[in-house]
């Protein structure tokens, strides 16, 4: 019996009896991060990374969490777990299982390269790798970090010297924190949907240092948002919420912005492909990093990444998975 199999509740342990990142009711199950579609509400206990912990409390509500530090070994029925940095938002995990000298690694979502805060990607020695494929295609490929910044921030000068406000419309959970970490530097001025607000506070109280922002509310100074940043989720780009911002031009911050054309078709001014996961080079040296010596390939494109993998003789499969797009990549 292989030490991860696919079940109709995710991905199983049985010699440790547990699961991860299940997409139905289990009695234990090791969480990669606090994406909807990785971390679910219902299940008895909870584990996860510590800086995880306190988003599950408030997105899924009272249920027994534990967490660990990464690289701290925690044992379920003799089987090594540990958890590693995924890079992917603040405190995304890998989860790494060992068990009668056999290392399997699940990544959840992740990338390859340093934002500044959501932890630094760590490449997993073991034998079978599960990864993630959500730009799974050679087309994409990300500038640098810096100036893929750089863009954003030149784009809101702009719109500030024409009196105009920046409308930055970033997932909640994990884009938010980067965008505002991001333009912090060129205006005071940031205010946030009450959803990134929730976000914004809660990784605070777990000791994240962030720049201060401003929650938007009915009560908010019309005066106040003149010359403004306002990060919002995508969810609220064809509100009327909107309309009190004007004038005001609007940007999505997403991986699919790479491709020319995906800005106008969300009906945005600008996009910018500034994404929370690995490009095609990121996903195939990390693959490379992890001496593995068999793959498998879900959500995304997991078909051409994993036909890649073989063509370069690399044993290769796709694993069918519920895990999805939670917000805008």
């Amino acid at each position: 019996m292989p030490l991860l199999q696919l079940t109709d509740k995710g991905l199983y342990c049985a010699r440790g009896d547990f699961y991860i990142d299940p997409w139905r009711s289990v009695h234990k199950a090791v969480i990669t991060h606090a994406h909807s579609d990785h971390a679910k509400a219902g299940h008895q206990a909870y584990l996860c990374h510590h800086l995880t912990k306190p988003l599950l409390k408030v997105r899924l509500g009272n249920y027994h969490f534990e967490s660990v530090a990464w690289n701290e070994p925690v044992y379920m029925n003799g089987v090594k777990v540990s958890l590693h940095p995924a890079g992917h938002v603040i405190g995304s995990s890998q989860i790494r299982i060992e068990n009668n000298d056999e290392v399997w690694v699940v990544s959840g979502d992740y990338k390859t390269y340093d934002d500044g805060l959501s932890g630094v990607y760590e490449p997993v020695r073991c034998h079978t790798f599960i990864t993630e494929s959500t730009f799974g295609l050679p087309v994409y490929q990300w500038n640098n970090i810096n100036e893929q910044y750089n863009d954003v921030r030149e784009w809101i000068s702009h719109n500030l010297s024409q009196k105009i406000n920046s409308v930055l419309f970033a997932y909640s959970l994990g884009k938010a924190q980067r965008m505002i970490h991001a333009v912090a530097d060129i205006t005071p001025n940031i205010f946030v949907h009450g959803s990134v607000w929730t976000i914004d506070q809660t990784l605070r109280e777990a000791g994240v240092r962030l720049p201060i922002v401003k929650r938007i509310t009915k009560e908010t100074d019309k005066k106040e948002l003149q010359n403004a940043v306002i990060i919002a989720p995508m969810s609220t780009m064809d509100s009327s919420w909107l309309k009190q911002f004007s004038p005001y031009k609007t940007a999505v911050c997403s991986g699919w912005m790479h491709i020319r054309g995906q800005a106008r078709r969300n009906q945005a001014d600008a996009g910018f492909a500034i994404s929370d996961h690995a490009d095609w080079n990121g996903l195939l040296s990390a693959i490379e990093a992890t001496g593995a010596e068999k793959v498998l390939v879900t959500h995304g494109y997991s078909s051409v990444l994993s036909k890649y993998l073989n063509e370069k003789g690399m044993e290769a499969g796709v694993l069918e998975t519920n895990y999805g797009d939670e917000g805008d990549n």
